[in-house]
């Protein structure tokens, strides 16, 4: 039996469950997340828990079950708490601003790099080398930190660009330049 898949996901105060069929909607105070899960998972509210079953021990229900309780569950915190990711900038000239609802970022090309903020996904920038991205959905929000980050990825030589504020960028030692 799936250890995660087991365990009751509670339901806080002030957050609203509803189950139609696969269909899962669940309101908060951030706002409203809406997901379909697989047919096969039993999902059922009893009382204020929400319990994830599967029907068999074949090895797709194996799998869904702990993933689908999981992607409640991150529902549930979503529109609760919401997440975040950090960006660190980091190179000389290398830095980002906020104008209006626009990120615009001077990451050493011939021209600025803008990327504009979505309804789900809020940015804040409260240093011109730091980014914070904001939003109630995990997989929304962390894609679109990669696509920031993508646009001039950290190199290992200088450790120059866009990383995630706990990655840790393997350097390299440049050419030694001896002569024969």
């Amino acid at each position: 039996m799936s250890r995660i898949g087991r365990k009751p996901i509670n339901i806080p105060a002030g957050v609203e469950v509803k189950v139609d069929g696969s269909c899962v909607t669940v309101k908060g105070p951030k706002g409203t997340l809406t997901q379909k899960f697989q047919p096969s998972m039993n999902i059922a509210v009893e009382g204020a828990e929400i319990v994830v079953t599967r029907p068999n021990d074949d090895k797709e229900n194996r799998s869904l079950h702990g993933l689908t309780r999981t992607l409640i569950h991150n529902m549930i915190v979503g529109v609760t708490e919401g997440f975040k990711k950090e960006l660190e900038v980091n190179g000389v000239g290398y830095r980002v601003q906020k104008q209006g609802t626009n990120l615009v970022m001077n990451l050493g090309f011939s021209h600025q790099v803008i990327v504009p903020e979505t309804d789900e996904i809020k940015i804040e920038v409260p240093t011109p080398n730091k980014i914070i991205i904001n939003g109630i959905d995990k997989q929304k929000v962390g894609q679109f930190a990669a696509e920031v980050r993508e646009k001039r990825p950290p190199e290992p030589y200088k450790g120059k660009g866009i990383k995630y504020i706990d990655e840790v960028v393997r350097r390299k030692e440049g050419k030694t330049g001896k002569g024969k």
